[in-house]
């Protein structure tokens, strides 16, 4: 690779560069080529996620936008292992959608949330790197989709549920493990490994090899992306110490404990053959140690 074809990270550019205005056509062209659809960002928001802190240098990071629907759009990268992180994914499109509609105001005003999650970690069991999840209303016995009646712009239309309830996609990153034919799967592809095809014409990257380039950032933002690196790697590495310290450690307790169970079982063998010879129950306590009640429960 040329030194001018090394690329930030996402999470960094997430933290840094993409919310600069001149820069969204990154992030427009990921989220068109991820939903299928054309997506002008208006605005970045505010939230307690997007701020920039200490404590998320290096685990989570994420951007909360505005589309030109009115639409709320939050990407989310995570670093490391979250046990309830659905749960927390839950909880932040609750609160995307309460803080964005006044205290008293019609339930028309509630807006359409999307929730990306590009993850680095091993959240569970499934075979895909793109998971999506979306609300519907099927027919218990008839298996068709309901559509609500709902009010816009003065009439009446109906609507899939899956327009109004909120939209999650889970990226499985470290599970793309192919070679990278599709806008999508280039998008991933660059994600994993940091590279973008010098004739790429797929939306957003061809800005992003344009706008992320290492060599372009000054001094103290290198370092700082530098620190940012090694800080991952850090924590990586603890954590997979951690992870295989653990599974020693159970394997050792798993012995012990087999160990334990084998000696138990020899004691109430040994008892129950003293006790069909008629042994006094005195002996059996005495050459097994087994309690009184443990030798008349056999």
């Amino acid at each position: 690779m040329e030194q001018k074809d090394k690329y930030i990270r996402f999470d960094w550019a997430i933290k840094l560069l993409l919310r600069n205005k001149a820069n969204f056509g990154v992030l427009e062209g990921f989220l068109t080529v991820l939903l299928g659809e054309k997506i002008q960002i208006m605005e970045i928001l505010e939230s307690e996620g997007n701020q920039q802190r200490e404590d998320d240098k290096f685990n989570r990071v994420d951007i909360k936008a505005r589309n030109s629907k009115d639409e709320i759009i939050l990407v989310e990268v995570q670093n490391t292992r979250e046990l309830y992180y659905l749960e927390r994914i839950l909880y932040g499109v609750a609160k995307a959608i309460t803080e964005h509609i006044d205290l008293g105001g019609i339930y028309a005003n509630v807006k359409k949330v999307y929730s990306i999650s590009i993850l680095y970690f091993d959240i569970g069991q499934g075979n895909d790197y793109l998971y999506h999840g979306q609300n519907t209303f099927l027919g218990v016995h008839t298996g068709d989709c309901l559509k609500v009646t709902t009010k816009e712009q003065g009439a009446i239309i109906r609507k899939l549920p899956a327009e109004i309830f909120p939209e999650y996609f889970l990226i499985r990153v470290n599970e793309f493990n192919k070679v990278a034919v599709t806008p999508l799967e280039e998008w991933i592809e660059y994600l994993k490994t940091g590279t973008i095809r010098p004739d790429t014409t797929t939306p957003g990257l061809e800005e992003a090899r344009q706008k992320l380039i290492y060599y372009n950032m000054n001094k103290a933002d290198k370092l700082a992306y530098d620190r940012h690196l090694d800080a991952l790697m850090i924590q990586n590495d603890v954590l997979s110490t951690a992870k295989l310290e653990g599974l020693e450690e159970g394997r050792v307790e798993g012995r012990e404990e087999g160990i334990m169970v084998g000696r138990q079982e020899e004691k109430i063998a040994t008892a129950r053959n003293l006790k069909s010879l008629n042994i006094p129950i005195a002996v059996i306590v005495q050459a097994t140690g087994l309690s009184i009640d443990e030798i008349d429960r056999l």
